[in-house]
């Protein structure tokens, strides 16, 4: 295997731990990142190398079940740079930092973002589960508190007081999401993607990224649907 015989050079490991302490790197930065750790290292740098540079990373991860992945921003389709841990299934991987009640009301939460029609969750929502919970009940304000530090570790994103999942999360928990929601969870007909916030074919079903859509309808006059060629009757962004 070429791949597992490709040296990790400090570069690599150096490159490694950034994403590690990061948690979620986009795509712009990890190029940076990548140009900056082979200078320092004194390694040779092409700058359209970056998926190749990752690939050597991953084949040295591959026995300790981690693995860098790369997603989309649902929000403007930028990429994302996370290490994932494939041996860690469901939200274990959160467990080390989080209450057994906050991990409850980051589920429930996850619930009420997949089962929507947008992929998106309002507060109200989200704040009237608090004291539905089977761990114990909790109060709202404190319920607040537990959103906010989701939000700054990077599992929800927020804005004008609705949410919906980061995409460190959607990189992370994909196969979870897709085998746990198997009936509602699909992926981008376009990028191949987990898509939670999509806009979805009304004659046969098939989602895309708002991203996706934008660019894959740039330039046409009457949208048609890439599976089944019948008229996009969402509104395009």
């Amino acid at each position: 295997n070429n791949l597992m015989a490709a040296q990790m050079t400090n570069a690599h490991r150096r490159f490694l731990q950034v994403l590690l302490s990061n948690g979620i790197t986009e795509g712009s930065e990890a190029r940076k990142l990548h140009q900056h750790c082979c200078e320092t290292d004194k390694v040779y740098y092409a700058h359209d190398k970056l998926d190749d540079f990752i690939s050597t990373i991953n084949s040295h991860l591959q026995p300790l079940f981690m693995q860098i992945r790369k997603g989309i921003s649902e929000d403007d389709g930028r990429a994302h740079y996370a290490v994932v841990n494939l041996a860690e299934t469901e939200v274990t991987k959160m467990a080390s930092d989080y209450t057994e009640i906050e991990l409850e009301l980051f589920r429930k939460t996850m619930d009420l973002i997949i089962l929507s029609e947008n992929g998106f969750a309002s507060s109200t929502d989200i704040l009237n589960l608090a004291d539905q919970l089977k761990t114990k009940k909790m109060k709202k304000k404190e319920a607040e508190q537990v959103l906010k530090v989701f939000v700054e570790d990077k599992w929800l994103s927020e804005k004008n007081g609705e949410y919906t999942l980061h995409t460190r999360c959607i990189i992370e928990m994909e196969r979870y999401i897709l085998s746990n929601y198997q009936d509602v969870a699909r992926k981008c007909n376009i990028c191949h993607s987990l898509a939670i916030q999509s806009q979805v074919c009304e004659s046969c079903g098939i989602g895309m990224h708002l991203p996706c859509v934008r660019k894959y309808f740039r330039g046409q006059t009457e949208p048609r649907c890439p599976k089944c060629n019948e008229f996009w009757s969402c509104d395009t962004p």
